[in-house]
């Protein structure tokens, strides 16, 4: 139960000046959430590391991705608010590995757009750049914060000292660097969109009798690359208002905002697992391990065992930019 109740740094900042039955209810969703993102997470970094095939820059970057969100999910968990040491070790792991996997996700728009935009091939050359940005600002993030913040303890909480310089501490050091990838990414993808589809209506003009088959799913993966900055608005959204609400109004608490705050929140990792971990390379990997592993006869109850019979995604609409590099 302890460690449901040292849930996450969120649920802290949501939790104070609610009833303990209501900060119950937020450590139970807040963990259950990061559990179920950690699962997520986790698979994808297992797919990263048995299967070779897998090993190739633009996947590295979400194996990178997936790590960031799996050690976010891992320490919004387990804590020990018992002791002022792990009140610091766990709100430090968390700002800096969320920070962290917002960051990653402008890495891959990053080596998206150079490539399908800027028809560059040198996008594993800034592999060194991505780890320095993303490592260096994350880390300079979490310092800064705790310049401007204390640490302490309220019953079975790890908390951030409520002065408004702690507040505009986390305003900027967190929300800063979310809302900046939002926008980046927003904008990178919008840039790579556009230039598919100009791609794919010149070749349809220049087709007597274009293949419907791959321009369906062209289109559908051209359409799912529009969900990508979609995936941080809709988890941080709630947390962001929440946080803005309390900066504002600093001694009301909307128990149903702090709710959907803690819970959208921690589902960050499951949704960056889905949309950017299981593309067509993953699923195709799972399948042949399927064929390999499962006699034929239990093949047809695993849905990725159907993929034979499907055409595969295209490797650069699927963020698998090999074929470029």
């Amino acid at each position: 139960m302890e460690t449901m109740q040292a849930a996450s740094t969120a649920v802290v900042s949501a939790a104070a000046g609610l009833s303990p039955a209501d900060r119950q209810v937020l450590a139970t969703v807040s963990a259950g959430a990061a559990a179920l993102s950690l699962a997520g997470s986790t698979f994808i970094v297992l797919c990263y590391l048995l299967f070779k095939e897998l090993h190739k820059f633009s996947f590295k970057l979400v194996f990178f991705l997936a790590l960031s969100d799996m050690f976010c999910s891992f320490f919004n968990i387990i804590g020990d608010p018992s002791n002022k040491f792990f009140c610091y070790a766990h709100d430090y792991s968390v700002h800096f590995f969320c920070v962290a996997s917002f960051l990653w996700t402008t890495t891959i728009a990053f080596t998206l757009h150079r490539t399908v935009v800027k028809h560059k091939t040198d996008v594993e050359d800034y592999g060194s750049i991505f780890h320095l940005y993303v490592w260096g600002t994350s880390l300079t993030t979490t310092v800064i914060r705790s310049i401007g913040s204390d640490y302490g303890r309220t019953g079975a909480w790890c908390w951030t000292e409520p002065a408004q310089s702690g507040k505009v501490a986390h305003l900027i050091t967190f929300y800063g660097p979310l809302w900046s990838a939002i926008l980046y990414n927003g904008f990178t993808y919008y840039q790579v969109n556009r230039t598919l589809n100009n791609a794919t209506r010149m070749a349809v003009a220049l087709s007597e009798r274009p293949n419907q088959s791959d321009m369906r799913s062209e289109k559908k993966a051209i359409n799912r690359w529009g969900y990508y900055p979609l995936i941080l608005i809709g988890s941080w959204s709630f947390a962001t208002i929440n946080r803005l609400y309390d900066f504002i109004n600093p001694n009301q608490k909307i128990f149903f905002l702090s709710f959907l705050d803690v819970g959208f929140a921690g589902l960050m990792g499951l949704f960056n697992s889905i949309a950017y971990g299981l593309n067509s390379s993953v699923r195709r990997a799972i399948a042949e391990r399927i064929d390999l592993w499962v006699p034929e006869k239990f093949r047809r109850w695993f849905p990725a065992s159907k993929m034979r019979s499907q055409q595969l995604e295209h490797e650069l609409t699927s963020l698998m930019v090999e074929d470029r590099n």
